[in-house]
């Protein structure tokens, strides 16, 4: 077994509210364009049952100069290297849009390399690994990619308005986009890890039908939540949905685990 003590991760793991004797660690893994810090809230809420690291990818603000890494399973590998040393207790992942197909992709790797069976795996924003859609919004030019961020409102209006910070912003943000439009799901064992997804009842990105179709993933219980909002409705519905993964978390301890439900 790993200890979070031998080895350093200071690169891709960030750890804003350190609870050491947590129950359990929770893994945040951001959307497209996304770093660490946007889950710094996450982890400032989440009770002290809860260890909580956040996951910054190479590109962005202090890793700028490292080169990007534009594909879900470069990402994955990288990022399930990384969490190796913190499995001496029970991990969680939760992943947004892209981060949600890399939340996926680690917990299949936790599975079938190390036989470890995430605590729960939430993933919000993101339709199901089989259910495919052809997007080329990475092979747009800059203004096309700036049109489709603005869309989405996932990023701060002001960044968007500053020609020098999104010459810097906008590598990153193409390689994220060409990572998560050419993702490609390869057919495999169902996990055995609960299944959470969360979705907004008007996210151009993801219908609630193919939210839905995560059920299909796992063997283990399965929850679909659906929110008022768009693509970003996470936002909007941070208290709450930091009350419902806390509770996903608790449950996991418990003989059976929650039950597969669909909540409106």
């Amino acid at each position: 077994m790993y200890s979070p003590l031998t080895k350093d991760n200071g690169l891709w793991i960030r750890r804003f509210h350190p609870r050491p004797d947590s129950r359990v660690r929770l893994v945040c893994l951001p959307h497209a364009g996304g770093s660490a810090s946007f889950y710094f809230p996450v982890s400032r809420s989440m009770p002290g049952t809860v260890d909580v690291l956040c996951v910054q990818y190479p590109g962005r603000q202090d890793r700028r100069s490292e080169p990007l890494l534009d594909s879900v399973p470069a990402l994955a590998d990288k990022v399930y290297e990384a969490l190796l040393p913190w499995t001496d207790r029970p991990l969680a992942l939760f992943g947004h849009s892209m981060g949600a197909s890399l939340a996926y992709e680690i917990a299949r790797r936790l599975e079938r390399e190390r036989d470890i069976v995430p605590a729960a795996l939430v993933v919000s924003g993101r339709r199901a690994p089989s259910a495919h859609r052809d997007e080329t919004v990475h092979l747009r030019d800059d203004d096309g990619l700036v049109a489709e961020m603005r869309g989405l409102s996932g990023t701060n209006p002001q960044l968007l308005g500053d020609e020098e910070v999104l010459r810097m912003i906008l590598p990153a943000i193409r390689a994220d986009y060409r990572a998560a439009e050419t993702y490609t799901w390869e057919p495999g064992p169902p996990l055995r890890c609960p299944v959470t997804c969360l979705v907004g009842d008007e996210d151009p990105k993801v219908t609630v039908e193919e939210a839905t179709a995560w059920s299909g993933h796992t063997d283990g219980p399965f929850t679909l939540k659906v929110f008022p909002g768009g693509h970003f409705f996470l936002a909007q519905h941070q208290t709450e949905i930091v009350r419902l993964m806390a509770s996903r978390l608790k449950a996991s301890d418990q003989p059976g685990g929650p039950a597969r439900s669909v909540a409106p």
